[in-house]
């Protein structure tokens, strides 16, 4: 009975999770008709969610007041495949919001050619859709409208940093010309490139087993960097064995070569999908990152 009973509360408590998130789009760009197969569940307490293919977000403000506030688009990580929507999505937003932070986790779409016409660009049409929302309801949300960042873990990563590098190659609907720049990056143990030394589970998923030159170049984040691009804040971990720390090595050389501002820490010890605690440390990034956005007069 207490077992029933237990699982019957975890589903009341993810149902109750999901039916938070409002949908991204009122008619989502290069979709097909599919049933919506999203779903959830805890494995070994961290919140995984699969399946998805009808994107949405949570928007978590730090106080309904008249106050102007910095606000971070979280992608959570998970290998374009599932998403780690707990410890790096809903979490980091209540971190966020413990500092004076407003924030936004996305659910964006799995790229999955039975549900998208073309699957490797609809994480960054729903990565931009998310920024297009961010500033278009900044007055009303209470978002100081140029401290908008974008942040990801893992794959989720390779997502900010694509909407980093990609933002004005504009692949949504944008008639009123909102930028869509992200104003910084915050990047965890990040997938940055879809070349050898990507990760190859992230890359299959994005653009298949037979990509194109010229989409391997496009996905490649580290190859767009330019003069233009957002400063960054970026932790990796030296031992991480499913997405090597020379993602984050070379984004990190590309940006300060480009005079961009980026802050790179190591951990000697962590391995990969830490979130916010690496076990392994004294010390943690939270800290780090919140001086770092004191020194940026993002806060």
């Amino acid at each position: 009975m207490k077992i029933a009973l237990s699982f019957v509360t975890c589903l009341f408590i993810l149902n109750t999770s999901m039916a938070q998130y409002l949908p991204l789009y009122q008619n989502t760009p290069n979709q097909k008709q599919v049933p919506n197969l999203e779903s959830s569940m805890d494995t070994l307490g961290i919140l995984i969610t699969s399946g998805v293919s009808e994107p949405s977000y949570q928007y978590f403000r730090v106080k309904e007041d008249t106050v102007k506030r910095p606000c971070v688009i979280i992608c959570p990580g998970g290998g374009y495949f599932i998403l780690a929507d707990g410890h790096e999505g809903v979490d980091v937003a209540k971190y966020f919001n413990s500092i004076g932070v407003n924030a936004m986790v996305i659910k964006y779409r799995m790229p999955n050619s039975n549900s998208q016409i073309d699957k490797s660009i609809a994480p960054l049409q729903d990565a931009q859709q998310a920024m297009y929302l961010a500033r278009k309801n900044a007055a009303v949300w209470g978002i100081e409208e140029h401290k908008i960042g974008v942040m990801g873990f893992s794959a989720g990563g390779h997502l900010a940093a694509s909407l980093a590098s990609h933002y004005s190659d504009v692949k949504i609907s944008n008639d009123t010309h909102i930028s869509l720049r992200p104003d910084f990056q915050i990047l965890i143990y990040p997938v940055i490139t879809t070349k050898s030394f990507g990760h190859a589970g992230s890359t299959l998923n994005l653009i298949g087993e037979d990509p194109s030159i010229e989409q391997i170049n496009y996905f490649s984040n580290e190859t767009w960097v330019n003069a233009e691009s957002p400063i960054a804040f970026i932790v990796h971990a030296k031992d991480d064995d499913a997405v090597p720390v020379k993602n984050a090595e070379i984004y990190n050389e590309v940006l300060i070569k480009n005079k961009v501002s980026s802050r790179l820490f190591l951990f000697e010890k962590g391995g990969h999908g830490f979130g916010m605690k690496n076990k392994m440390s004294e010390k943690q990034w939270p800290p780090m990152l919140e001086a770092w956005l004191f020194e940026n007069k993002i806060l």
